[in-house]
């Protein structure tokens, strides 16, 4: 990673090297997940083909599996994941779970992805809270349980659409006001109502994003090579993928209660691309 002496030193009047340090790895890690090319090469061969594969109205699927599979994590979020104490995350663990998950999946075949997804997915919900308590966010708080959330739509963008140019601020923007809203309103009143509009737009909201992903793993296991041990493999991938783009978002979240959002996003967008390449 580069990035020039003359940026590090306007940037530390106020920042310490060591934070401008992991806020560019963050960057490094939200703007290029790379979720694309380590599905290549884990089937090795285009998911393209994948994609010729699903049945019909399989992206209607694919955003009826993600509001499931989000309800369900949501309902997690608020209710068992435990206290604010922090602690090293279990990164390690969680891939060995979400990989037995996949390979019980794939040992029955696509027509277990409705009820493997939203298992998978609250394993990752358990990483992405470790993670949190792990860069010193208090996960006690509602705030926080839905930025756990929240990371399933930062690592949605779909890995195929080369046009799509969201940012992480973009998305964070995006999502802002449903999260504060449904927050609001859980601590008011909990889950008792799915159906009320603060949870019903929240969980839309992410649900757009996070069917891509959805999409994606459905062509990578529809590619004919995929077994039991392939869709494990598959899942171990895509819990990177969110351990990446959770470690990211909250790498920025700790630096926000130093420096103040503003301040962050700022300096954020300064870093220059290149800086990845």
């Amino acid at each position: 990673m580069r990035y020039n002496a003359e940026m590090t030193a306007n940037l530390e009047n106020d920042f310490s090297k060591s934070d401008l340090h992991d806020l560019i790895i963050a960057k490094s890690r939200l703007e290029h997940p790379g979720l694309a090319a380590r599905l290549a090469d884990l089937v090795g061969k285009p998911i393209n083909r994948g994609l010729k594969a699903l049945p019909p109205g399989w992206n209607e699927k694919a955003i009826q599996i993600a509001r499931k599979a989000l309800l369900k994590a949501l309902d997690i979020a608020i209710g068992t994941l435990g206290s604010g104490n922090r602690g090293r995350s279990r990164d390690r663990l969680h891939r060995v779970l979400v990989a037995g998950s996949g390979f019980a999946g794939g040992a029955v075949g696509m027509a277990a992805i409705p009820l493997e997804i939203p298992i998978s997915t609250t394993i990752m919900l358990r990483s992405i809270a470790d993670i949190a308590r792990d860069e010193g966010q208090d996960i006690s708080l509602i705030e926080t349980r839905l930025s756990c959330l929240e990371v399933f739509a930062l690592g949605g963008r779909s890995s195929w659409d080369d046009s799509v140019e969201e940012g992480y601020w973009v998305v964070r923007t995006a999502l802002a006001r449903s999260v504060s809203q449904a927050a609001a309103y859980i601590g008011k009143r909990g889950l008792a109502e799915e159906s009320a509009p603060p949870i019903v737009r929240l969980i839309t909201t992410i649900a757009s994003r996070f069917s891509a992903v959805i999409t994606d793993e459905m062509a990578a296991k529809a590619v004919p090579i995929i077994g039991a041990f392939a869709g494990g493999a598959i899942n171990f991938v895509f819990m990177q993928h969110f351990q990446q783009m959770a470690r990211g978002h909250f790498v920025i979240k700790r630096l926000e209660d130093r420096y103040g959002t503003a301040r962050v996003e700022e300096i954020y967008r300064e870093i220059p691309v290149d800086e990845f390449k």
